[in-house]
């Protein structure tokens, strides 16, 4: 039996993807340490560091502003560009589709609609939940949402053990309009308050980041990341077909299930600490598989890389750009995102038919 393991990279195809590695490593931690050194407060990193090896002690501003909230920024930024990169290139590996992101199953659209229930409705819940779950309330809300409409898509999809592909997509599209008609009466209804909330969640950020919620997100992201590593050979199997991946090796359902599993996990909690960011999940695949060709065993890693560096610098911009204010990380992303998404449609236009 034929095994796509077997099948070896071209010579250039793996000495670029090796390249690739090394530089996109190095471009995280390039963005890292940019990431550590700018912010509002003017705190230098490096003066903390300088006094760090003269044996001189921090002030509590240098270690609340370096330690308090960038570094669970930083983390944060990288779980989350790390996560929804991989979940766009997993969901557009299952769809066999280029323009496949994880809003075309509902998953965001689940995962919003709990953040804004929760913004919109917790004052009506009882003293006693708000107080236990605290700031963890919307994030907490949020994850669930996502996984709500993941276990309702995944019961309209599956029918005796197998899961269409085709099913699944139709009945995302139509939890995705269902989830916003629902998150469009919540924010009807809301307040002033409330909706400065909603507007600001809905396009995304890391300023509410914390080491709670670093220690929330961070394992269920690095555990979908893991899993998303080993459907690299799968996904390169299903892109021949769901018949020919079957007979050659590829358990095609276990695959879509674990496929489903990551990008729900991926994604929700990614939105429920960020919010709505868009264009990483899309954008990111496509460079890569112009960069560094479609194998999935080194696509998905590069997708990890490079989704932690684009948001980490989109996150840098959006702290400077209007400083001391700062700009939601969600436009930045369009901004930038956007323009690079249409000049690759234009410049593939003629080998992608829709």
């Amino acid at each position: 039996m034929v095994s796509l393991s077997d099948v070896p990279l071209t010579k250039d195809r793996f000495q670029t993807a090796r390249a690739a590695h090394l530089w996109l490593v190095l471009l995280l931690v390039s963005v890292s340490v940019t990431s550590l050194a700018v912010g509002a407060s003017g705190t230098s990193l490096w003066g903390a560091f300088a006094k760090i090896l003269s044996g001189q002690s921090l002030s509590q501003m240098e270690k609340v502003v370096l330690w308090d909230i960038r570094a669970p920024r930083l983390l944060l930024g990288i779980s989350v560009g790390a996560a929804l990169a991989v979940a766009g290139a997993v969901m557009q590996g299952l769809f066999r589709n280029p323009l496949a992101d994880p809003g075309l199953v509902g998953v965001s659209a689940g995962a919003g609609l709990g953040a804004i229930s929760a913004i919109v409705l917790g004052s009506t819940l009882p003293i006693g939940i708000v107080a236990l779950a605290g700031n963890a309330l919307i994030p907490v809300a949020a994850f669930f949402g996502g996984w709500l409409s993941t276990i309702v898509l995944y019961r309209v999809a599956t029918r005796g053990g197998r899961t269409s592909v085709a099913t699944m997509l139709l009945a995302g599209i139509a939890l995705g309009a269902l989830a916003g008609a629902l998150s469009g009466i919540l924010v009807y209804i809301a307040d002033d308050r409330q909706l400065r909330d909603l507007t600001f969640w809905g396009l995304g950020s890391l300023a509410g980041a914390t080491w709670g919620k670093v220690a929330v997100a961070a394992p269920i992201i690095l555990l979908s990341i893991l899993g998303a590593f080993t459907l690299g050979r799968g996904l390169n199997g299903l892109a021949l077909g769901e018949v020919t991946a079957h007979h050659i090796g590829i358990p095609v359902q276990r695959m879509k299930n674990l496929s489903i599993l990551v990008v729900a996990a991926a994604t929700g909690a990614a939105v429920a600490v960020s919010g709505g960011i868009g264009f990483i999940g899309i954008v990111v695949p496509h460079l890569l598989r112009l960069w560094t060709g479609p194998d999935h065993r080194t696509l998905l890693i590069n997708a990890a890389l490079l989704g932690a560096s684009l948001l980490l610098l989109a996150d840098v911009i959006s702290r400077v750009i209007i400083a001391p204010a700062e700009l939601p990380i969600g436009i930045v992303t369009a901004v930038l995102g956007a323009p690079v998404f249409l000049w690759i449609l234009l410049r593939r236009r003629g080998m992608v038919d829709l």
